[in-house]
């Protein structure tokens, strides 16, 4: 297996050499990856004809509100206010996972992860 990454180095160092990577379409930008590996099969043409109008699926604005949400949250200072902004993120989330038919990462919800894991109790046999 060496050998091959050594003949492939040793070409991608000819070709740069000659030049072949000066006039490369997106030269200087940034990559950008799509992963639609979550996406049904079946949703992925319909979702890219969304992206591409402008449009996000409706799991992706559900994040991004979960988002401002928990931002909003971390910066009240307000008891009140907290408690009626951490419910607004409890709705959003179970919305969320009712939209994807499968739980969001609670761990990236740090709020709502530490609210479940308080209520948890752990019994001694």
């Amino acid at each position: 297996m060496f050998i091959f990454q050594k003949i492939a180095e040793q070409r991608i160092r000819e070709a740069m050499e000659n030049g072949a990577f000066e006039n490369l379409e997106g030269k200087g930008k940034p990559l950008v990856f799509e992963d639609d590996s979550f996406i049904p099969p079946d949703l992925r043409m319909a979702y890219k004809i969304l992206k591409n109008s402008g449009f996000l699926p409706p799991e992706i604005e559900a994040e991004k509100e979960i988002q401002k949400a928990e931002d909003l949250l971390q910066g009240l200072s307000d008891e009140k206010e907290r408690y009626r902004q951490a419910k607004k993120l409890n709705v959003l989330i179970t919305k969320a996972n009712m939209l994807r038919k499968r739980p969001i990462n609670l761990e990236k919800h740090q709020i709502y992860y530490r609210k479940i894991v308080e209520k948890i109790t752990v019994r001694k046999k």
